[in-house]
């Protein structure tokens, strides 16, 4: 990682944590009073040189048996765990793992263990950039959860379909990304979540999904 991209993610995180800990607050105490629970969700992932680290979320999901992964219109998300969803706010946790250096604003995103150990040699290059918390491949799948629903075997046609075609993405633009380019990525991901908050059609074809979230807040990112 360059010192430029570093010091963009520093600066983002430590940024975002000072703007927005007002709306931090009221998300966490809508969660608890929506639901009760925990207000984050803390899940082990898979991150740069293969490293493991705890990725921070709000909660969005009911403590409940089920799917590994979010298919479809899943009963188990909560009420405020929907709007979070749609407007990606139950991200925003995530600064907290770009000030550790975890993860990086724009890289790809991180899997979960079991999916990792399955990456074939050329599919674990991945694992020599940092992930981050939007990427182009992010951009391209922002309906996977309604794609995996169509599937027979859900779990299968992430792993085999839609898997490689989201690491071979990531690669592609991990490969020459630049700090104009993370902007730009940037910029499309908040364009992207105005115009799906507004009820209007995403911009790209996919699902913003990160990796299976197991219970308590399944979902395949």
């Amino acid at each position: 990682m360059t010192f430029g991209k570093r010091a963009l993610d520093l600066a983002g995180g430590l940024a975002g944590l000072l703007l927005l800990w007002p709306a931090l607050l009221g998300i966490a105490l809508a969660i608890k009073f929506d639901s009760g629970g925990p207000a984050f969700f803390r899940q082990t992932r898979i991150g740069e040189g293969g490293t493991p680290f705890r990725i921070w979320k709000f909660r969005t999901m009911r403590e409940a048996s089920g799917a590994p992964i979010t298919i479809g219109d899943d009963s188990r998300i909560t009420r405020v765990g929907r709007w979070l969803r749609r407007y990606r706010l139950d991200e925003l946790p995530q600064l907290l793992n770009l000030i550790s250096g975890d993860m990086s604003l724009v890289g790809p995103r991180p899997e979960v263990p079991p999916f990792v150990a399955t990456y074939s040699p050329a599919e674990l290059e991945i694992l020599r950039y940092r992930p981050g918390i939007t990427d182009p491949a992010s951009l391209r799948f922002q309906n996977e959860a309604e794609m995996l629903a169509a599937m027979p075997d859900p779990i299968q046609g992430y792993r085999n379909q839609i898997l490689p075609l989201k690491l071979a993405t990531s690669l592609a633009y991990a490969r020459g990304a630049t700090t104009a380019s993370d902007i730009g990525v940037l910029l499309a991901t908040l364009r992207t979540v105005i115009v799906n908050g507004s009820g209007h059609a995403p911009l790209a074809s996919a699902s913003r999904h990160d990796s299976s979230e197991v219970p308590a807040d399944a979902r395949v990112p």
